[in-house]
């Protein structure tokens, strides 16, 4: 996404040797594997809930009394999961929760890649695209989520991917770049639905920057990059009838914000607010960048007005969409010093990280050659000052989240996956609700197969209309409350009967109940 006053720019980065991005390769992926490793070491790897349910997800695929992308679900987008798939068929990976793991690292050499490629064609300098690539590649809670099963760090490679691509195009006009634009686009909109926002932007740049091949260039992109959401729409619209189910379905994020406004939840910060939703998105970025970079980043961000206005423009959109999203969407964000004081999707921040990077880059690239690498260095070790100063994992908010709202769920994850495992028998079969008590299997080492969930269709529904008549499974796990628990409530005694065994509760959690069947009789 380069300015006309920037063809010299890019330019010279054509012309730059291929080693400084071998040589960047090398290390993203060298400190990627080593806070992973780090990461495992500690036991933090899937702190985040929603790493937890995307490897169960990944390994319900392929481990399930009925395999298939159907058990892929609704609301989560395919890709991340259908690339973990391969590794979370092996138990040990999956025990361990490295399975998903990675994903993530080679997501965040590749966002790293695509980023300093990127930065060094705008800029026309390596010293300025390293000192872009350093803020991002560095900050820790980047580091930390590479290390987890999370989809954040593939959206990044898909975003920069995109980027680098139509900086290619806007110098090139090629249609080739055009297209491989499309498939980072494509994988993207399969990864997370922030990236179907900035689809329809990056088609109109093809079509503005696209010179006498415009339409053949945007064709390309657009049917490549429009494959991502019509798969979703197809996928959404055969297996749930519904082609917006993932919108407007029960497990929606708009569903079930609306059923707790119903039961007298107070309204999210910055719901129907644009100034609330922009103040809570800033906190989260400057938490998420450290607050030197943050305002390293605005100053950034009027230096790149001059010469990378369209990639500034591009890269804004992320945190843009994010804003609409608290305003119109009932997607929150929580910060621990703003009401209700305490944390949830702090990592949206991240894609100011983005943001940040070019900004830098363009700052180091204002002043004369000679002096570059110099300042590209005193610019880089400003913004990472924060944590060089204070490396303790509870700066870093993305773990803190993380550590803060897992500390109920760790706990009786592992007091019923004790329980269980001693006492399970293969062949026996559970009868669950999904979501986090899918935990519980993966700790107890019982194989998703065993279990009865939402992803088997038919026999589970039927299970839970008609338990009397369709439940069979020796165990039940389910939340107190869920549609498993009310089910074994309605069973009334017969033939078999169930009891409830054990209740695993932690504060803030409804934790899990075990039912056993104690009685059958010919």
């Amino acid at each position: 996404m380069t300015s006309n006053a920037a063809s010299r720019n890019s330019a010279s980065s054509r012309r730059s040797s291929p080693w400084g991005a071998a040589l960047a390769a090398a290390l993203l992926v060298l400190a990627g594997a080593a806070a992973a490793a780090y990461v495992q070491s500690r036991g933090w790897t899937l702190y985040f809930g929603d790493a937890e349910a995307h490897l169960n997800i990944a390994r319900r695929l392929v481990d399930s009394r009925l395999p298939g992308v159907h058990q892929i679900g609704t609301v989560w987008l395919p890709l991340p999961h259908l690339l973990m798939a391969p590794l979370a068929a092996r138990d040990e990976l999956w025990h361990s929760g490295l399975a998903g793991v990675p994903v993530s690292v080679a997501a965040y050499a590749a966002a790293g890649l695509f980023l300093f490629l990127a930065l060094r064609r705008l800029s026309g300098s390596q010293a300025a695209a390293a000192a872009g690539t350093a803020v991002f590649a560095l900050n820790p809670n980047l580091l930390y989520l590479q290390a987890t099963p999370m989809t954040e760090p593939l959206a990044l490679a898909c975003l920069l991917g995109l980027l680098y691509f139509l900086t290619r195009f806007a110098a090139s006009r090629s249609t080739s770049d055009a297209a491989l634009a499309g498939l980072a686009g494509c994988a993207g909109a399969l990864t997370r639905y922030e990236v179907w926002f900035l689809l329809p932007f990056a088609a109109l740049f093809v079509l503005w920057r696209g010179g006498a091949r415009r339409w053949r260039s945007v064709a390309a992109f657009s049917l490549l990059a429009g494959a991502g959401p019509l798969w979703w729409l197809a996928h959404n619209a055969y297996f749930y009838s519904d082609p917006l189910e993932f919108w407007r379905g029960e497990w929606s994020a708009r569903a079930i914000y609306q059923r707790q406004l119903e039961r007298g939840m107070a309204p999210y910060p910055g719901d129907h607010d644009w100034k609330r939703a922009a103040q809570y998105y800033a906190e989260a970025a400057k938490l998420c960048t450290g607050a030197p970079l943050f305002w390293l980043s605005l100053a950034g961000a009027l230096a790149a007005l001059r010469r990378q206005a369209a990639a500034l423009a591009f890269l804004l959109l992320v945190p843009l969409f994010y804003v609409i999203s608290m305003h119109s969407s009932g997607t929150p964000i929580f910060v621990p010093h703003l009401w209700p004081f305490s944390y949830y999707n702090t990592r949206y921040g991240m894609a100011w990280l983005a943001v940040a990077a070019l900004g830098v880059s363009s700052l180091a690239a204002m002043v004369p050659r000679r002096w570059r690498p110099g300042t590209a260095t005193v610019l880089a070790a400003a913004a990472l000052a924060p944590w060089l100063l204070r490396p303790q994992p509870d700066a870093w908010i993305c773990w803190k989240e993380s550590e803060v709202n897992s500390v109920s769920r760790r706990k009786w994850t592992r007091e019923a996956a004790e329980y269980l495992a001693s006492r399970y028998r293969p062949g026996a079969g559970i009868l669950l609700s999904f979501g986090d008590i899918t935990g519980v299997l993966r700790a107890a080492r019982i194989p998703v197969r065993e279990a009865l969930h939402e992803g088997d269709l038919t026999a589970f529904e039927a299970a839970l209309a008609r338990p009397d008549l369709f439940l069979w499974e020796e165990w039940v796990l389910c939340a107190p409350g869920d549609r498993v628990s009310r089910a074994m409530a309605r069973l009334k005694p017969a033939a078999r009967r169930y009891e409830c065994v054990r209740i695993y509760a932690a504060k803030d959690s409804p934790g899990v109940e075990i039912w056993r069947r104690i009685q059958v009789e010919p």
